[in-house]
């Protein structure tokens, strides 16, 4: 009976913590390269890194690729939010914006669910909502974030202009504690808090002691999310993850930015959750990896199509497979990737031979293989399918998918 009894409790407790409640928040720290944020060595950023990880990450896309991506704010806010490069989203800097809204944003896959999903915005830059998510706008399904907290940069009796631009800090301070309130009182499913000073500051003064002393700042304003955060934990049945990033890097003294240099594109990440898996720790971790795993962690799904053209492995949970590439071999296409371990699995090998998606139209998938996942390699023969000068493929194994581009 004790066996029984002590059986049944493990059973009730499990069940307990598995239904806990999942909620996310992701905090953009303009324009912090990876190097200054480890010399500086925040106390709240690296406290959230030690509940799960800090690793560096790259924003850019892939130098002289087809998804070579500035390193421009907007832009990285972009990639974070679609998991897409701006080859996909179409936004390539800060001024007269077409985003392709059928590269989904965070938000709309969170309004998209079956279930319902509160989502909040706490942003110094009306655009981020208004352009970039789309908010309102038919392209996106009219679009509602329930609790909005931006606008504050066009508040000049508030927040009057400042040549030393730490107006935009009073700002970020303002951000902050109203994300923090909406995070204790409401307990929104998934918040974007956007921090904007560092970049403007760096503009400024470049790296030095002035800089240091506005991250340790901006980092104190992290503090109040994270305990607001922790508070949510402490007192409710939910479990959060937060991840604080940046958008891009800088050059080589600090002050501009926009380029393919190694600082320009040095991007980090750090996050709350232990189980951050080997694509964390890798190279190959970048800025449009933040959309799947917080999806993944939230539970959220999107339609296969939306799916396939997302550019971002999850840094959570299991990951099998990274880093596709093409080449050519006489007339056949071939595929090869990196395995994380030895997956015993399988990967499935798609291709699609349009484009219509990026126009806002739909492709035929055709699956044309299913391989070993650890093999990293797929040869596709062009002679036993219909001509054509360009090709989609997809690899997808039980955990992720990869997808590229090949014209010929």
């Amino acid at each position: 009976m004790k066996s029984v009894f002590f059986s049944v409790l493990a059973l009730c407790l499990a069940l307990g913590a598995a239904a806990k409640e999942r909620k996310a928040v992701y905090i953009v720290t303009d324009g912090i390269p990876a190097d200054y944020i480890e010399r500086v060595h925040p106390r709240t950023i690296f406290d959230i890194a030690s509940q799960g990880g800090y690793c560096r990450a790259y924003t850019g896309g892939e130098i002289g690729a087809y998804f070579q991506t500035p390193t421009i704010s907007a832009v990285g806010y972009t990639n974070i939010l679609t998991g897409t490069w701006v080859n996909k989203h179409n936004v390539p800097g800060n001024d007269n914006l077409k985003p392709r809204y059928q590269y989904r944003s965070l938000f709309r896959t969170a309004k998209e669910q079956r279930r319902p999903v509160t989502t909040a915005l706490a942003s110094s830059w009306v655009d981020n909502r208004t352009v970039l998510i789309g908010e309102g706008k038919p392209e996106t399904g009219n679009l509602k974030i329930d609790y909005v907290f931006d606008g504050y940069e066009n508040d000049k009796t508030r927040f009057p202009d400042r040549e030393d631009h730490t107006h935009i800090f009073a700002i970020d301070s303002l951000v902050a504690l109203n994300a923090a309130e909406c995070i204790r009182d409401k307990a929104p499913d998934l918040t974007w808090v956007y921090l904007w000073f560092t970049d403007s500051g760096f503009h400024l003064h470049g790296d030095g002691a002035y800089m240091d002393r506005y991250v340790h700042r901006t980092d104190s304003l992290v503090a109040m999310v994270w305990d607001a955060v922790k508070y949510r934990e402490k007192n409710f049945d939910e479990e959060w993850m937060i991840v604080v990033t940046t958008d891009h890097g800088r050059d080589e003294r600090g002050f501009g930015h926009g380029g393919q240099s190694a600082r320009e594109r040095s991007t980090w990440i750090a996050v709350n959750r232990p189980e951050v898996n080997s694509q964390f720790s890798e190279p190959a971790l970048s800025l449009v990896d933040i959309n799947p795993t917080i999806c993944r962690f939230l539970g959220f799904e999107d339609p296969r199509e939306v799916e396939f053209e997302k550019d971002g492995v999850p840094f959570i949970g299991r990951a099998d497979i990274s880093g596709l590439k093409s080449g050519k071999y006489d007339d056949n296409i071939v595929l090869t990737w990196d395995t994380y371990g030895n997956p015993d699995c399988d990967a499935e090998v798609f291709v699609a031979f349009s484009n219509k998606y990026l126009e806002g139209g739909h492709d035929e998938w055709v699956k044309v293989a299913s391989v070993p996942a650890k093999a990293g390699k797929f040869v596709f023969d062009k002679k036993r399918y219909p001509a054509s000068k360009f090709y989609k493929f997809v690899v997808r194994t039980p955990a992720n998918h990869l997808n590229r581009w090949y014209a010929e």
